[in-house]
């Protein structure tokens, strides 16, 4: 296995995590669903086009930012994962108590192009300050200390996610229609998706602090 990837068990761990996290509904998630119910396929893609490249852009500055943090202090570097466990912990508390962020409309809207469109997606995630703490969080917790690839391990962990949550997504629009059915009368089934997603940013948080103890 390359120098610059974790080992197998982090890596499978770091999959279930993603996989948790793409499933769990967003505002994301609400904008290229919601496109495409109301605009068709192809807005939807473009919307999903829009937050995957914020994504991305997120990654390269988390990967070569933290990068250069932990370069500079890796005291500073731990005092980031202990932020970014308490952050975690908040998040959980916060979806247990408010639940998830999906809401769709399938009545018709005033069509857009797809440019339109592709820039709701970039900024939905680009410009939206939780994105931002999330990924400073989320991906360090893989990263083992001392590691001397930590800026490319990084950004293929990152690049991983969207691998990832990609063709999920890509799934989730080819079936909206089934799918925004399946949300809105399955209650239960959303609840579980709180719970999933708390449970996995707690259980974060969690080992982290023990770690540190």
């Amino acid at each position: 296995m390359p120098a610059f990837l974790p080992d197998a068990a982090t890596l499978a761990a770091f999959a279930v995590a993603a996989l948790v996290l793409t499933f769990t509904p967003g505002p994301d998630m609400t904008l290229f669903l919601g496109k495409t119910l109301t605009q068709g396929r192809a807005a939807g893609f473009a919307a999903l086009c829009g937050a995957a490249t914020g994504l991305v852009i997120h990654t390269l500055l988390a990967a070569f930012g933290l990068s250069a943090l932990l370069a500079a202090s890796p005291t500073a570097f731990g005092v980031v994962k202990v932020i970014g466990a308490l952050y975690l912990a908040w998040l959980a508390i916060d979806t247990l108590r408010h639940g998830s962020a999906l809401t769709l409309d399938n009545q018709p809207q005033e069509r857009q192009n797809w440019w339109a469109i592709y820039s709701l997606g970039l900024g939905v995630n680009l410009l939206n300050p939780k994105i931002v703490l999330f990924f400073v969080t989320f991906l360090p917790q893989f990263i083992q200390p001392g590691d001397p690839n930590v800026s490319i391990t990084l950004f293929v962990l990152g690049l991983g996610f969207q691998l990832i949550g990609f063709p999920c997504c890509a799934a989730m629009i080819l079936g909206a229609d089934r799918l925004s059915a399946f949300f809105k009368r399955s209650r239960l089934l959303m609840r579980g998706f709180d719970w999933a997603c708390a449970t996995l940013f707690g259980s974060f948080a969690v080992k982290i602090l023990l770690a540190r103890a």
